[in-house]
């Protein structure tokens, strides 16, 4: 951002923080505190004496010197949790209201700021995370996800929207950031240009995006952004903030007449003009030699060059951990990290060698399919949530690891705390929601309703149905269960749950 914009974000800060400090005195209300806030990408823990930051990373990019900024202010202020997101962020948790302004001034000097990240904002911008390295990919589409983070966050001021807007970019192969589902997803083509989705979205309500172009050039995206926003503004619900994301303009409006208004506005814009993007993807010129094989290991495009992928058992960096990745990958050129929205951390860009270094020093994540499982941060510190989605988890990669299920036989599961579905649990193949579940003759009882049969592949995309309620307690007896049967039958989780129907039901009516 400009010299001038970033002045005005810094007179903001010291503003926030006069907020912030009225708030912990008791003379600011919860509510006209996370109305101010979440502008700021900061919103107040459960016990509204600790607080929450979200760093901005455009394309989920953990570039060295915004990881050695992690590293600096985890080890001197020894913040913890460290928690990735499904939305390419990284969240600091159980921050004193005083280090809030500290933060996020300090993070300005490496390019991240936290404008935006919450309340009714763009968010961060997502782009597919092995992006620019991927095999198969249709173009590099980083690029145009910086391109739009900057814009946003240039008019994130001036505009009044009813919601929050998510955007996405998908490189043609992975759609882990859901770029069909999203407020904005766009997918890139091999002509170059992008297959554009609106009005999409998950939680309450949960909707498949609307193709409203199939081959928006590159150029214009921009120009579909304001246009969305466009849209948004004058049709969002700005009466009832439950019916107040975009995807609820296919009701109010009906598809064809939100694609309809939505491309008349795209015109309008692209008349007005100003908004072009030249935009050219920065090509990967380090080289390398001999090979490596893993599971944790994946080829790129450019021949004798690695990713390596590390997840931290529910998206929980250890505190030490950005300070080890960045004295390593200090003295690997090129090398950076990548947040992807299952709270896995790619770094890219390495040789044999190096790959190797960095599968030693990330041997403490996830061993198995199972265990790169998504969790939200959960009910023990978010305002929102029912229940405590890290600790579910926990409990059950513990039974799991107990019970020796072999890698294969569970699927990655996807867990909310509550129905705002951080963790995209709806799009899980086996996911998970936070609620209770009534118990005969005494109080309702901490629960999860479960759903099966999400995919986010790209092209193959559909939502979980619900299948029924399970209490909290049970959880890890259930899918040790699951996990067993599909072992038994020396199958993997999907094909066994393609040819054993009849077994699944009779397992879930067990639990369910």
């Amino acid at each position: 951002m400009n010299e001038q914009w970033l002045n005005l974000y810094r007179t903001e800060i010291e503003e926030f923080h006069k907020k912030t400090m009225a708030f912990a005195a008791g003379e600011l209300p919860r509510k006209d505190y996370k109305g101010a806030s979440g502008g700021f990408g900061s919103y107040a823990q459960r016990d509204g004496t600790k607080h929450m930051l979200r760093l901005r990373l455009p394309g989920g990019r953990l570039t060295l010197p915004r990881l050695q900024f992690l590293a600096q202010i985890a080890n001197q202020y020894n913040i913890a949790p460290l928690k990735l997101t499904t939305c390419e962020t990284v969240q600091l948790h159980n921050l004193a209201p005083e280090l809030l302004p500290v933060l996020m001034e300090q993070a300005v000097g490496c390019d991240i700021i936290t404008r935006g990240g919450g309340g009714d904002n763009p968010r961060n911008v997502m782009a597919s995370p092995l992006t620019g390295v991927q095999a198969g990919e249709a173009f590099d589409v980083m690029p145009w996800a910086e391109a739009a983070s900057d814009y946003l966050l240039s008019i994130c001021r001036d505009i009044h929207m009813p919601r929050k807007l998510k955007v996405a970019f998908c490189n043609g192969v992975d759609d882990c950031v859901h770029a069909s589902f999203r407020d904005m997803g766009f997918v890139a083509q091999q002509d170059g240009s992008f297959r554009l989705y609106i009005a999409g979205g998950l939680g309450n309500n949960h909707r498949m995006g609307v193709l409203v172009e199939e081959h928006l050039p590159a150029s214009d995206v921009l120009y579909a952004i304001k246009a969305m926003i466009d849209t948004f503004c004058a049709h969002g619900n700005y009466e009832n903030r439950a019916k107040a994301r975009t995807r609820y303009m296919q009701e109010t409006l009906g598809v064809d007449e939100l694609r309809r208004v939505y491309l008349e506005n795209l015109a309008a814009c692209k008349a007005a003009g100003g908004l072009d993007l030249d935009l050219t993807p920065k090509a990967v010129t380090k080289t390398g030699a001999g090979s490596i094989e893993n599971t944790r290991v994946i080829a790129q495009k450019q021949e004798g060059l690695y990713a390596v992928a590390y997840h931290p058992i529910g998206g929980v960096l250890p505190t030490g951990k950005p300070a080890e990745l960045a004295a390593l990958l200090q003295d690997m050129p090129a090398a950076e990290c990548r947040v992807a929205p299952h709270e896995t951390i790619y770094i890219i860009n390495l040789t044999a060698d190096e790959a190797a270094r960095v599968l030693d020093a990330t041997a403490d994540g996830a061993q198995s399919l199972f265990e790169t499982s998504v969790a939200c941060i959960g009910a023990a510190i978010c305002q929102q949530g029912v229940r405590d989605s890290q600790a579910a988890l926990q409990a059950c990669v513990a039974a799991v690891r107990e019970a020796g299920i072999p890698d294969g036989a569970l699927p990655k599961i996807c867990i909310s705390g509550c129905p705002s579905s951080c963790s995209a649990h709806q799009a899980g193949t086996i996911g998970f929601q936070g609620c209770v579940k009534p118990v005969p003759g005494g109080k309702p009882a901490p629960a999860f309703k479960m759903f099966l049969g999400g995919c986010d592949a790209l092209g193959a995309e559909q939502f979980g149905e619900a299948v029924g309620v399970v209490y909290e307690e049970q959880l890890p007896a259930l899918l040790v269960e699951l996990g067993k049967a599909a072992a038994a039958a020396g199958q993997t989780w999907q094909d066994w749950r393609n040819a054993h129907g009849e077994e699944l039901q009779t397992i879930l009516a067990k639990y369910c």
